[in-house]
């Protein structure tokens, strides 16, 4: 199943890269729709990353992901697995950023997140 959300970007994280080879970037919007707006962590993974790369504090994005969990050492995590994104600022070059990966992660148990 597919989402999406419209937030203004708080951070953009470093690119991680694990013993494994595998790559991922978080970044973080804060909600405009909510009483209480949220902030919201996202992830890309391998060349996803790059997207990232123009994506600035202070713009607006509108981010289509979908929830991936996982349980790890008896532990349950979720990820927002961001897919594609979309700036809504008409001045932002690259408006339409998309990525669409191959294939889904290796997940194993070496990776921590």
């Amino acid at each position: 199943m597919l989402y999406e959300m419209t937030g203004t970007v708080k951070l953009v994280k470093d690119t991680q890269t694990f013993n494994s080879g595998f790559t991922k970037r978080e970044f973080v919007i804060t909600t405009e729709d909510e009483r209480y707006p949220q902030e919201i962590a996202f992830a890309c993974i391998r060349d996803g990353c790059a997207l990232l790369d123009d994506v600035h504090a202070g713009e607006r994005l509108r981010v289509s992901f979908s929830i991936r969990g996982r349980e790890y050492q008896g532990r349950h995590f979720v990820n927002l697995e961001c897919f594609k994104f979309e700036r809504l600022d008409a001045t932002a070059a690259g408006a339409g950023d998309d990525y669409f990966p191959d294939d889904e992660p290796p997940l194993d148990d070496s990776m921590p997140f």
